[in-house]
């Protein structure tokens, strides 16, 4: 079974910064795209970040040059490291993979969701 484990999150003042980490887990073949989405209360989950295997990366335009996604194949692991965060991007955060299962099947998995609240 494949399992995504963040983790990270927690209360920041403006300004302030926080790294998200999602590892991967389980037995599969290989780790395709991986994401970072987020969710506020009364929105939709939008894609905040997203990086392909080979590392091509992709931002919503409200973060861009704040956040950086990266990814380390060798330990399985996605990070989202949170510059100058802003009030609005208060957020339930949640690690999604694309996982290729065997050589032929993939799936797509989610994270449980890790909490950021910018507050001062």
């Amino acid at each position: 079974q494949v399992q995504l484990v963040e983790s990270g999150g927690g209360l920041v003042q403006p300004g302030g910064s926080l790294r998200l980490s999602c590892a991967a887990s389980g037995s599969f073949f290989s780790i395709n795209a991986m994401g970072w989405y987020r969710q506020a209360p009364g929105n939709q989950r939008e894609l905040v970040a997203g990086i392909t295997s080979g590392s091509r990366t992709n931002y919503v335009d409200s973060v861009k040059g704040r956040f950086t996604i990266s990814r380390d194949n060798a330990k399985n692991t996605v990070y989202l490291q949170m510059n100058s965060l802003k009030p609005e991007d208060t957020a339930v955060y949640y690690c999604n993979a694309n996982i290729s299962v065997t050589s032929r099947v993939r799936r797509n998995y989610w994270g449980q969701g890790t909490q950021v609240t910018v507050s001062s």
